[in-house]
Order: C-alpha cells, then sequence, then structure tokens
C-alpha cells in the first residue's frame, strides 16, 4: 500500500549512507562526471560504470533522459541499490522545474519497482546545473513529501551546513 514517505535531512556523504538506495545526480550518459555522480562511481567501485554501460547499450543508448530515473546495483556502497536521474540544466528549458521534480518523483517510482523502503537522494540540480539553491530545496521537499510511494523514508543528503540550515527553514 502506497502512502507518503517521511522526509528527513541528513548533513554529510551521501555514500555512507546505510540505505536501501541512493539517488544519483547522473549526467544523461550515466557514465560518471563531477560532483555526486563522482563521488558515486568512486565509492561504488567499478561495477556501478559497467551496468551503466549495459544500460547505455541496450536501453538507453541516446542517454537518460532529464527528469527520468534507472536502477543499478551499488557496488561497494552500503546500499543495495543506485538510482540514476539526470536534472535539468537551470533557464534551460521552459519546463526545467516541472523536470526537476520528475527527478524526485521518477526516482521514487523506480524506488517502488526495485521494493527499497529507505532512499536517500542529493539535492539535484543545485551543483553544476546552476539551480537556485531555495527552489531546489523547497522543489525536493515538496516532491519527497508529495509523492504515493512505497517508500518509508526518503533522506535529503545536504553536503554543507549552510544548505542543511536552509532546508530546516524551509521545511518547518
Amino acid at each position: 500500500m502506497s502512502s507518503h514517505a517521511r522526509v528527513d535531512l541528513h548533513r554529510g556523504d551521501i555514500t555512507r549512507l546505510p540505505v536501501d538506495a541512493v539517488v544519483n545526480a547522473a549526467n544523461s550518459s550515466l557514465l560518471g562526471g563531477g560532483g555526486v555522480d563522482e563521488a558515486i562511481h568512486r565509492a561504488g567501485g567499478p561495477t556501478i560504470l559497467a551496468e551503466c554501460r549495459e544500460l547505455r547499450g541496450s536501453r538507453f543508448p541516446d542517454g537518460l533522459p532529464t527528469g527520468q530515473a534507472v536502477a543499478t546495483g551499488a557496488g561497494d556502497l552500503p546500499a543495495r541499490w543506485v538510482i540514476h536521474t539526470v536534472g535539468p540544466v537551470h533557464g534551460t528549458t521552459p519546463d526545467g522545474a516541472q523536470r526537476l521534480a520528475d527527478c524526485y518523483s521518477h526516482s521514487l517510482e523506480v524506488a517502488d519497482e526495485v521494493g527499497a523502503r529507505t532512499v536517500a537522494f542529493p539535492l539535484i540540480s543545485a551543483g553544476a546545473y546552476g539551480w537556485p539553491l531555495e527552489d531546489a530545496v523547497r522543489t525536493a521537499l515538496t516532491t519527497l513529501g508529495g509523492t504515493r510511494t512505497t517508500v518509508e523514508t526518503a533522506t535529503l543528503v545536504l553536503f554543507d551546513e549552510e544548505t542543511f540550515r536552509l532546508a530546516e527553514a524551509l521545511r518547518g
């Protein structure tokens, strides 16, 4: 039976959390990048990249579309799965805000499909993709708390103290 996930906030390193699934803010190639993507691939080891290459060779020959999500194993991470999603670059499309929300809701759908009950999310698109921080946090909190899912706990993992405090203030 689906309801809504409890949304927790955590400050720290997403690659160290003992959760069922970790969401990766990937680029569309699925072949690694910077920021969270780089940290997840580095900590998870080569099996994640190998599975991403398989996905590129089969289901996503042109890359994973923005706002969509797909799961792989988690390699050496303390999670069972990595859910890869591609956030929008701020200001490049008129539907960017919807695509950002889609990253969270589609990641929850994939979590439901694989049976994950605890999922850790980074703040998608807020780094190199230039999404304004307050809007990125608000979108994450609203979408994670408002999407029907079988996930019990969705943890928004924030890397620095300033962003963590902002998320606490916006959550109320």
